[in-house]
């Protein structure tokens, strides 16, 4: 509250402001005053219409404001819903495979479709082409070290507005503007390799993207892959 000996020019904004917090009703009491100030954007004119129209304006905001949040939460919902269902068709696609090779051509072949991806591709490292599912088509041979390039310690790596790697997608590389690649571990004994969604939409996958799902994904193929290969550790 400002002292009662204060003059005009002893006031500062902070205590005007301070001044009618404290007086809630001051306009009440003293409409009169209002005739004669300017509600902000307005530009000048009677004070109560602009006050009245600026609050409108403001509320007509808040309103637009809210009905877009609304809006996108329901679109990601959505979206979020459209990908579970398609993850979960892949999953049974894959259980439903009867042969190793169908199996490797359900990744590489059907997941691009069942995903809406542009290409899928299986990555694993190796210094000897004697891995006995290495020549399957559908699978890159990779030097070791590759997958600890692209991924260091981490399990997964999304990014958006990059050209695509030929050695991770191949002829494919072109089409591809952000990728998903996620860490398969199928055994201590195998090597190591990566499981890669590539799209030719840059925003298809960005770093900000939950892992959850396409990760669950990965954990399935990982097991898949020790059931066919009958590796126990």
């Amino acid at each position: 509250m400002m002292a009662k000996n204060m003059t005009a020019g002893d006031m500062s904004e902070d205590d005007v402001i301070s001044f009618l917090r404290g007086q809630k009703d001051f306009f009440i009491r003293h409409p009169d005053v209002l005739e004669d100030m300017d509600a902000p954007g307005e530009g000048g004119g009677k004070g109560v219409v602009n006050f009245q129209t600026a609050l409108l304006n403001r509320l007509k905001a808040d309103k637009s404001n809210a009905q877009r949040v609304q809006r996108e939460l329901i679109e990601t919902a959505r979206a979020n819903m459209s990908n579970y269902s398609r993850i979960q068709t892949a999953v049974l696609v894959l259980l439903e495979a009867e042969s190793f090779e169908e199996f490797i051509a359900v990744m590489t072949q059907d997941f691009p479709v069942l995903l809406d991806v542009d290409t899928v591709n299986l990555v694993i490292e190796s210094t000897s082409k004697e891995i006995p599912f290495i020549n399957q088509s559908g699978i890159r041979f990779a030097t070791r070290g590759t997958v600890e390039k692209y991924l260091g310690k981490g399990d997964a790596l999304l990014q958006s507005n990059i050209a695509g790697t030929e050695e991770i997608f191949g002829p494919g590389a072109g089409l591809v503007k952000s990728h998903a690649l996620l860490r398969l571990e199928i055994s201590t004994n195998t090597p190591a390799g990566i499981m890669a969604f590539g799209s030719r939409d840059p925003e298809a996958f960005h770093a900000d993207m939950a892992i959850d799902q396409v990760g669950f994904l990965a954990q399935v193929v990982e097991r898949c892959f020790r059931l066919w290969l009958d590796i126990r550790d």
